[in-house]
């Protein structure tokens, strides 16, 4: 798998704490230095057969089609680009104008992850979105008549604007466009984002958990009822549409990140650059580039496992446990987790672990519970 971190946006949405920048100063260095990482660190991936490229930021569309192929193609020169391979662009509503939209059918990408957040004009402003309620609907029509199915949306819920009719009408909307999958997020505070500041000083509302758990559960229940599998604790798709690429993250497949924050995981280690647009530049193009690394403990290894495959629908799978991180920590997890299969949070059938309907609200709970803190526990 291959990530680009694309780290520019026209303006900062006030919730957002992702790393980019609204200059597009570094753009054009950006790309030459993300050309010459890819041919540095192409060794660190030993499976050299890509099965998914995705695009995300920040803002990807805002790079014009023939810089995404350009990447594109920079991977193709040190990997082997799968003939099925998953290539998603994030995009913004505002961004997919027609003659936009006709270049990218031009390009690779095959799949669209558009952030549409609502289509309702006083929650775009409030959310300080890029594009209005017009483009929310019209981006969609566009790259659905240019060809394009495989599409995935975004929608946030559990802020103060949304209520619930509002809710179940934006969940409508993609339901009547037939988007095949959607991803939804609970709206987040985090800090020295300008909603923070905002709640702080009094001039917006703080958000209601309770709201968040009831708008969660009329997700959950809407969807499903139309014929999407809860797949992922944010993630709902038609049968067989599920992200590939996310899918191998929470799978632990490996992955490499290029550009300036990006991650990357080889099984055994994390690696992570620079969350600084001219230095990420600096360092690559001048050839000082420099990488954060971490070695994972057995500790971190489970926890990611347990972090990453219990908000799925294929859940912990205990034999998995046990061949990869031992017998004791097969039977420390089947200790631990007793205590929410009798609350009726977690399912233990076919020796795997699965939450339930109601463990999927409390999700973050379970999984910090049963991380290993160290061997000692074993």
């Amino acid at each position: 798998m291959i990530y680009f971190h694309i780290p520019f946006c026209k303006q900062a949405c006030h919730y957002c704490d992702f790393h980019f920048s609204t200059s597009l100063k570094y753009k054009e260095d950006m790309l030459q230095a993300m050309h010459k990482e890819l041919q540095i660190r192409a060794s660190y991936l030993e499976d050299k057969t890509v099965q998914s490229i995705y695009f995300g930021g920040g803002t990807p569309s805002i790079l014009e089609a023939d810089e995404v192929s350009r990447l594109i193609d920079q991977v193709g020169r040190y990997f082997d680009i799968d003939s099925e391979a998953e290539i998603t662009l994030e995009a913004n509503p505002d961004d997919l104008d027609s003659a936009k939209v006709q270049a990218l059918r031009n390009t690779p990408i095959n799949r669209f992850s558009i952030g549409i957040q609502s289509f309702y004009e006083e929650d775009l402003k409030w959310m300080n979105r890029a594009h209005n309620a017009l483009e929310a609907q019209s981006s969609i029509m566009r790259v659905q008549d240019a060809g394009f199915e495989n599409i995935t949306c975004d929608l946030i819920y559990g802020y103060p604007l949304l209520t619930d009719e509002k809710w179940k009408s934006n969940m409508q909307r993609l339901i009547d466009f037939e988007i095949p999958h959607i991803s939804s997020y609970a709206m987040t505070v985090e800090n020295r984002t300008a909603l923070d500041h905002f709640i702080k000083q009094g001039t917006t509302a703080p958000l209601n958990e309770d709201q968040s758990a009831e708008q969660m559960s009329i997700l959950i229940e809407t969807l499903i009822s139309k014929g999407f599998e809860h797949y992922e604790i944010s993630n709902f798709a038609k049968p067989g549409k599920y992200a590939k690429h996310n899918t191998n993250y929470w799978k632990g497949k490996h992955y490499l990140g290029i550009g300036p924050s990006a991650h990357s995981f080889n099984g055994t280690s994390r690696a992570w650059n620079v969350a600084n647009n001219a230095k990420y530049c600096t360092g690559i193009l001048e050839n000082s580039f420099h990488l954060e690394t971490e070695q994972l403990s057995l500790e971190d290894r489970v926890n990611e496992y347990i972090m990453t495959s219990l908000r799925t629908m294929w859940g912990i799978d205990l034999d998995k446990v046990k061949n990869d991180f031992g017998a004791d920590t097969e039977n420390y997890l089947t200790k631990e987790v007793r205590q929410f299969v009798e609350k009726g949070e977690v399912e233990l059938t076919d020796h795997t672990l699965r939450l339930t309907s109601v463990g999927k609200l409390v999700a973050d709970h379970i999984a910090s519970t049963l991380f290993l803190i160290d061997e000692t526990q074993l």
